[in-house]
């Protein structure tokens, strides 16, 4: 009985070898290699093509764990799959609440046009630009809003609007990038949120998820739509090799043209040799006469 426990057990481990860990998923991702699993919400080609992967150069304590390394340049890379399982976290999260029981704020430019379509495809009540601080608090205001979640793009930008949620203790789903604290947001969405790309993808997938838990009948535009550019997946190993092999040509085609010199000099020289042997053989047949 011990012997078979002993072998199930070594049998369980050499498969959890087999299996890709966070950090290697995540380095393959860096570099530009594109695993066909792994994440659920979309396939991670669109993490990469977005960018929601890469954060700032700043790293406070609290994002630190969701931190796999720094690219040479000093940004932070995210993990994709910490990044994709935190998205859909916060998606189950907020699909508990009907269109009129939250707020979306969103005050970064980048993400306008992706939260603006968000809540013309869902009526979720919106704020961007600026918002009106206390409009969660101060009953005696024209525009009071009394909501039951916020969701905010920013903790740093859209801090009026976290000031006042936790004022009025309801809870806050924020994007924090790597330079974000998250001490006061409740449910973390950990993303680039600098970027129309990013924001743009977050936003789809919010939307195409909200929808289909709400019930709401209305045609999804494409993932581009809310982002407002055409995506290209970026391949950097691949760009890499086609530098170094144009390198290399240019290397070699330097080589021969060098060898080529050396040829027509050794060429020179020879010709120079045999030319200074005949004039000394033909002053020696002149004394001898």
């Amino acid at each position: 009985m011990a012997k078979k426990i002993q072998e199930e057990t070594k049998t369980t481990m050499v498969e959890e070898e087999k299996k890709p860990s966070l950090e290697d998923v995540a380095i393959k991702v860096a570099d530009g290699e594109v695993p066909k699993e792994n994440t659920s919400l979309t396939p991670i080609e669109d993490y990469i093509k977005t960018a929601s992967y890469l954060g700032t150069k700043v790293i406070t304590p609290s994002m630190r764990r969701y931190i796999y390394r720094r690219r040479l340049d000093g940004l932070a890379i995210l993990n994709t799959l910490i990044v994709d399982r935190k998205l859909s976290d916060a998606i189950n999260f907020i699909c508990k609440y009907k269109p009129n029981e939250w707020t979306l704020v969103c005050k970064r430019e980048a993400g306008w046009r992706a939260a603006k379509m968000f809540s013309e495809l869902t009526g979720v009540k919106l704020f961007t630009k600026k918002y009106p601080s206390g409009v969660l608090t101060n009953t005696e205001l024209g525009n009071f809003v009394e909501t039951n979640m916020i969701m905010i793009c920013d903790p740093w930008l859209d801090k009026n609007a976290l000031n006042d949620a936790k004022k009025v203790r309801i809870p806050v789903v924020g994007v924090c990038d790597t330079n974000n604290h998250t001490s006061d947001i409740d449910v973390v969405i950990i993303a680039n949120n600098k970027s129309n790309k990013s924001l743009g993808l977050i936003f789809y997938l919010l939307a195409r998820e909200y929808m289909k838990a709400q019930g709401i009948d209305k045609k999804l535009p494409e993932l581009e739509e809310f982002v407002g550019e055409k995506l290209v997946l970026e391949e950097p190993r691949k760009k890499k090799k086609v530098k170094e092999k144009q390198d290399q040509e240019l290397k070699d085609a330097a080589q021969a043209i060098e060898e080529r010199m050396k040829q027509i000099s050794e060429n020179e020289d020879s010709q120079v040799k045999e030319s200074t042997e005949s004039i000394k053989v033909s002053e020696g047949a002149s004394e001898g006469v």
